[in-house]
């Protein structure tokens, strides 16, 4: 499986969705809290191209995007074959 990082915050249903449909499919994530952390929200801007909203997701350090671009891989089946990698 690969190493997943999803920088979130607290009252964002976004991010409740992607966690919870990663939970879902068995994956353990790393979960970031940009809101109590400004370092961490810095970082999440300059790995996720500039974007600031939440969630920015990364599979093995890369960027996946947002919640709906993680239920638009799962929609086509692709992010079973991404949870079955090993970052190969």
């Amino acid at each position: 499986m690969p190493r997943i990082e999803v920088y979130s915050s607290l009252f964002c249903p976004y991010c409740a969705r992607a966690k919870n449909l990663l939970k879902k499919k068995g994956a353990e994530f790393l979960e970031i809290d940009v809101d109590q952390n400004p370092k961490e929200r810095i970082e999440m801007e300059k790995r996720a191209n500039g974007s600031t909203s939440v969630p920015q997701i990364f599979f093995d350090g890369k960027l996946i995007g947002g919640s709906d671009d993680l239920v638009a891989l799962e929609v086509s089946g692709a992010l079973d074959g991404l949870l079955a990698s090993n970052g190969e």
